[in-house]
């Protein structure tokens, strides 16, 4: 294994009992907000860190960025649009019960992609539509927009906040905002089973590492 991808693993292990322990959550916001910065790219935070994101990112061309390799199924514009997409629904909707960057932003208008789901629902044809026609510029802007988000987020949490379960009609309005569709049901009924500090575990932090791997198995695969 790659030694900062076991650093990470580590790090991972450390938040997650962090978070179960909470008797100072003011280290475990610290742990987060260092953790989450090495899954976004280096601009979202002032920390000097190895970025996952970045690393994935550098070099490609715009035409590999859109490929979908053979034996893959998703290209690695889909990684990045699943990334926002789900990140910007949990952090925004179910944690703060605030709108989605997506719409206050306007973000459909500007990257070009007729869809508003994390890219769940999609079919083959789906995800190579987005692949050919999303505005990769626009993406990658909204994938920072939603990290820098996350990060307020999570620096103004009260410690009564991390134990809490997910309220009945935050997760409702996540179907109501069409971000996710009776098709992918379970990942509504996943995510209400969550406290606010396991949603902090996942998606932000390990969702983000697993799918990264995934594209930079894609970047492998292309050059």
């Amino acid at each position: 294994m790659d030694p900062k991808h076991k650093f990470w693993n580590e790090q991972q292990k450390a938040l997650q009992l962090a978070l179960e322990d909470l008797d100072d959550p003011h280290t475990a916001i610290s742990l987060f907000l260092d953790h989450h910065a090495t899954v976004h790219s280096a601009m979202i935070s002032e920390a000097n860190l190895w970025s996952f994101e970045d690393e994935v990112l550098e070099g490609l061309t715009e035409a590999e960025f859109r490929c979908i390799p053979a034996n893959e199924e998703h290209s690695i514009a889909w990684v990045l649009w699943h990334l926002a997409r789900v990140e910007d629904v949990t952090m925004n909707i179910l944690v703060t019960g605030r709108p989605q960057i997506f719409f206050e932003e306007n973000w459909l208008g500007k990257m070009g992609f007729n869809s508003i789901e994390t890219g769940n629902a999609l079919d083959t044809a789906g995800i190579r539509l987005l692949s050919d026609v999303i505005n990769v510029e626009a993406l990658r802007a909204y994938r920072l927009s939603v990290g820098r988000r996350t990060r307020t987020v999570v620096k103004n949490l009260q410690w009564r906040d991390f134990g809490q379960k997910v309220s009945p009609d935050r997760l409702e309005k996540i179907f109501a905002e069409g971000a996710v569709v009776d098709s992918t049901r379970w990942l509504v009924d996943y995510w209400g089973k969550k406290t606010i500090a396991g949603l902090l575990l996942m998606p932000p932090t390990r969702h983000n590492f697993v799918h990264l791997n995934e594209a930079a198995r894609i970047k492998q695969k292309l050059q």
